[in-house]
């Protein structure tokens, strides 16, 4: 029963002065309850913490039992519970007689609370000479008129019975008969509980006569129903169709724990198409109508888990799990679009699809919780939708350009991301989409949407109608060309406005002269200023005003300093002139637009390189677009053509089928993995024996979530994480086994005493460094001669962060007061928190601009070849590559992979791999560790440091 699984921790405070023998007596006979209640306290934590006590036994007999104080009596039920009660032979101690009889008025107060805790009391007592005086007394206490009494009564039955059967031969009946006249349901529960724990086949004879009269039960009652049902339908298939009736019913149920249960059970028993669909949708209903969070995950989790063993049967659900939409939580949003995803089907997607728009306009929305995010989610699983399912993929892309102005950067970006994607895969919907591209040009504002807006421009205007529009709208989004001519014509503007209004304005005259006027400051002396300086801090101004003019967002952006977008600027005015020259069969409006399109790359280069500018414009970015100007200026070549025109898309194309690819080879290999080996032990279920043939699935599950049955427990594993503590020569020796769970460190330490002295008061002292807790201090010991102990020491982890753990042991021996040895560091291993994951180039590219910790590792290894350091790096990190394969092959004499890894509390983790090598020099080159905390970046980098010179 699960109260068997219940235990009580007391801390015993160290500082407080421990009573003497005697202080405990007179404190019984001579103090009034108020210090009785006290001193009992006292008395139990010493107790509690290993010692008996036994001389105390009569008094509390004496003075202690007969006190009617209610407080008295419940710590005087702890005390009978800790305290010894047998002699050494093993029979019972004479004063317990005395107890006995106190425990049989109880039974019979008049009080129903009395009578109830003393029968919790009883559940708790294992001696049959206690428990043998007492039965008659709970028997009766079973018709009180009191629930309270009953239902408690019913409790102590069934744990005398479980422990000393022959102390209550006839428990099973008399709890049927209980069972079958009791009303209260409270009684009802606990004696169906009892009855279904000692003799589970009368259990399952009520349950057939009252199994109509399931539904309306209590909801105590109903759960320990499904829980018979589940324990019995393993071994007996006779009742089966009456219990998933029974279940179908209790699906419909107020409680939501019974529909969680009854659906979990309902499942176990079939997996009938009509079963599966009624389970799925009472989940879908509790989690729209939880309100915790964290129940709404956990019951996604379990639909999960029906759509990968059911995914044909619940395809018509998947707008019932739309519904879990107008959850407020971003995480259960999240969760329920990823299953929605995976059960959209060629006959629901139009409904899907439309249902998206519909959430997706309501985040324009500012007081929509989460908006910007959540929009964010909402266009990629449109991309999602429209990229596996063509047919929708018109109807949404021209909604989703409309959010190409949106200022929240992430989202734009999944936009014109999506849009390059399917302008690629669906050359029928082109035309459209440049049109709408064109239009919506004027309103975007980041310069990420700007560059693939440009691309897609460069890359697929096909018609000299649709090369004009673009061109003109590049035109508008520069202003006035050329760059540096009208900001300086701006400038003189400006500075001969000034003049005009200073010569207007009417000025006392000035002393001639050079000297500069002279005005007093508060200390009384002179200050001066002179008029170069005068005139130098108005030109300033004056700049800075027409720096902060307004202008349109693609040239604030080039004139801020983003040289990379003036790049893909002049590129894709390249391929516009190119293509251009190609369609037209004017030659001199041919050469028109080249021109024009040379005088844009020339003017952008002089205002990188003039005062307007934020900054200079950077070497590669010169050299860029020096070659595009090059290359509109050559006139005809068909090679260059053909790489601006030709190559660049169908490079893009075999990155899309790379993407592809990768997906159906990871799904494929997730279906094809072996989920059990084929050597593997078939049980059956009729050949296992009657008593503990098998093991409960469900007490499995407990066991596996408290570790006790993890594979890392077994003993070559401990074996592989021992650390030795001490030397083998100091007077006590230690060796510690490292356990690591998820969110803790257990730490099981050996103790040795190699004297012939018995070892005092001996502690382990632990302190640690780094995000590291200790939780618990092992309290002291006495060590005998040549004996040994064990020792737990858990520790809590809260980031993934190297840690030490360091300490010692302190001991009094002989002769000595005090004696120290120092135990060795222990350093905990970040590997055992960070798992290899995967992002897309976006979010990877996102992250690596919003993480603020970086950390640099120069390459210093004896590893030859680039691809086998990469796959060293990516073993000895638990990182995953995102760069694809295809991009790596080939001998080029240098590589560039970006990886990535999570940890288990969340924390990503990005690093950038640049390396090269000469044709007999070793591998130099850096890596990038970016992070949100500091520590994962240095624990990351010492990791790659320490490992980088082992050979791979």
């Amino acid at each position: 029963m699960t109260t068997d699984l219940c235990y009580t921790l007391v801390y015993q405070d160290d500082a407080t002065e421990t009573p003497s023998l005697q202080d405990f007596q007179r404190a019984f006979e001579r103090g009034p309850d108020e210090t009785r209640i006290d001193t009992m306290k006292k008395l139990l934590v010493i107790m509690l913490n290993g010692d008996p006590m036994e001389k105390l036994l009569l008094h509390v007999i004496r003075f202690v039992l007969p006190s009617k104080n209610k407080q008295l009596k419940k710590l005087l039920q702890f005390y009978w519970e800790i305290c010894p009660k047998t002699k050494p032979d093993g029979k019972l101690k004479e004063e317990f007689i005395l107890v006995c009889n106190a425990l049989r008025n109880d039974l019979q107060h008049p009080n129903e609370y009395i009578r109830g805790s003393t029968l919790r009391f009883l559940c708790k007592i294992k001696e049959a000479e206690v428990l043998e005086p007492l039965v008659p007394s709970v028997r009766a206490c079973l018709e009180h008129r009191y629930s309270y009494v009953r239902k408690n009564a019913v409790f102590a039955i069934g744990s005398i019975y479980k422990a000393f059967d022959f102390l209550f031969p006839d428990a099973p009946e008399v709890v049927q008969s209980f069972l079958l006249s009791e009303a209260d349901m409270t009684c009802r529960r606990n004696a169906f509980v009892v009855l279904c724990n000692i003799n589970q086949a009368l259990a399952v004879q009520y349950l057939q006569r009252a199994i109509d009269s399931v539904p309306s039960f209590d909801e105590l009652l109903q759960l320990a129903v499904i829980e018979l049902i589940r324990k019995d339908s393993k071994g007996n298939s006779s009742n089966k169709a009456a219990y998933i009736r029974c279940l179908s019913e209790l699906l419909a149920a107020a409680s939501h724990s019974v529909k969680y249960e009854a659906a979990s059970i309902l499942l176990f028993l079939t997996t009938s198409p009509a079963a599966v669909k009624a389970a799925a949708s009472c989940y879908i209903e509790l989690i729209v109508k939880e309100s915790d969070n964290n129940v709404k995950l956990i019951v996604l989790d379990r639909l999960e888990e029906i759509r990968n063993k059911h995914e044909q049967v619940l395809g018509d659900l998947v707008m019932d799990v739309l519904q879990v939409l107008s959850s407020p939580d971003i995480e259960v949003r999240r969760k329920a679009l990823r299953i929605a995803l995976e059960m959209v089907s060629s006959r629901n997607v139009q409904e899907v699809v439309l249902f998206l728009k519909k959430e997706l306009t309501k985040t324009q929305d500012d007081s929509y919780e989460k908006s910007t995010e959540y929009r964010q989610i909402l266009i990629q699983s449109i991309h999602t939708c429209a990229i596996k399912f063509s047919e929708v993929a018109a109807n949404v892309v021209h909604v989703l350009m409309e959010f190409l102005g949106d200022a929240n950067n992430p989202a734009a970006v999944d936009v014109v991301s999506f849009v390059r994607e399917v302008v690629e895969k669906f050359p029928g919907l082109r035309e459209s989409i440049l049109e709408k591209l064109i239009e919506t040009f004027a309103d975007m504002k980041s310069e990420m949407v700007f560059k693939g807006a440009l691309w897609i421009i460069g890359e697929y205007c096909a018609s000299i109608k649709e090369i004009d529009d673009a061109w003109e709208q590049i035109r508008h989004g520069l202003g006035e060309i050329p760059l540096l001519a009208s900001e300086q014509r701006l400038l003189d503007e400006a500075e001969a406005a000034e003049n005009g209004n200073e010569s207007e304005s009417t000025i006392p005259a000035i002393p001639s002269g050079t000297a500069a006027p002279r005005r007093v400051l508060a200390d009384g002396t002179y200050a001066t200023e002179s008029a170069y300086t005068e005139s130098t801090s108005a030109a300033t101004a004056r700049l800075e005003a027409v720096k902060a003019a307004r202008k349109p967002s693609l040239r604030s952006l080039i004139l801020g300093g983003d040289y990379f977008l003036a790049t893909v600027l002049s590129t894709a005015i390249t391929k516009l002139a190119l293509r251009y020259s190609t369609l037209s069969t004017d030659s001199s409006l041919a050469n028109a637009r080249k021109a024009e399109g040379m005088l844009i790359m020339t003017s952008i280069l002089r205002i990188g390189q003039s005062k307007f500018a934020a900054f200079e414009i950077d070497e590669d970015s010169y050299d860029r677009i020096v070659q595009d100007l090059r290359v509109v200026g050559t006139g005809d070549n068909k090679v260059i053509e053909e790489v601006y025109l030709e190559s660049t898309r169908e490079v893009f194309a075999k990155q899309l089928q790379a993407e592809d690819k990768r997906l159906a080879d990871a799904k494929t290999e997730n279906e094809a993995s072996v989920q059990v080996q084929a050597d593997d032990v078939i049980m059956f279920r009729q050949f296992t024996k009657k008593s503990g043939g098998s093991t409960d699935e469900y007490d499995q599950d407990l066991s596996r979530a408290t570790g006790i049955l993890d594979d890392k427990d077994n003993l070559m594993s401990k074996l592989n994480h021992i650390v030795q503590l001490t030397g083998f020569s100091d007077k006590v020796y230690a060796e510690a086994v490292v356990n690591v769970h998820q969110y803790d460190i257990l730490m099981d330490v050996l103790i040795v005493n190699q004297t012939n002295e018995t070892l005092q008061n001996l502690t382990v002292e632990f302190a640690t460094l780094g995000d590291l807790k200790l939780v618990d201090r092992p309290s002291a010991h006495n060590l005998a001669p040549r004996s040994f102990l064990t020792l737990k020491a858990p520790i809590k982890v809260s980031s993934t962060e190297t840690g030490v753990i360091f300490g010692n042991i302190v001991y009094d021996g002989h002769g000595s007061t005090e004696n120290c040895v120092v135990l060795n560091d222990i350093h905990i291993d970040i590997m055992d928190y960070i798992n290899p994951a995967y992002c897309n180039e976006t979010q990877f590219r996102s992250m690596w601009t919003e993480f603020e910790w970086e950390n640099k590792v120069n390459v210093n290894t004896n590893v030859n070849d680039l691809r086998g350091y990469l796959q060293h790096i990516m073993d000895s990190t638990n990182m995953s590559c995102l760069t694809p394969k295809k991009q790596l092959e080939g001998d080029c004499g240098f590589l560039s992979a970006n990886m990535y890894a999570k940890s288990i509390f969340g924390e990503d983790a990005l690093a950038n791999l640049s390396i090269e090598k000469n044709s007999d020099g070793p591998i130099t080159g850096h890596i990038r560790i970016r992070s949100k905390t500091q520590g994962i970046a240095l624990s990351l980098g010492d990791k790659i440091t320490l490992a980088q010179r082992t050979v791979a």
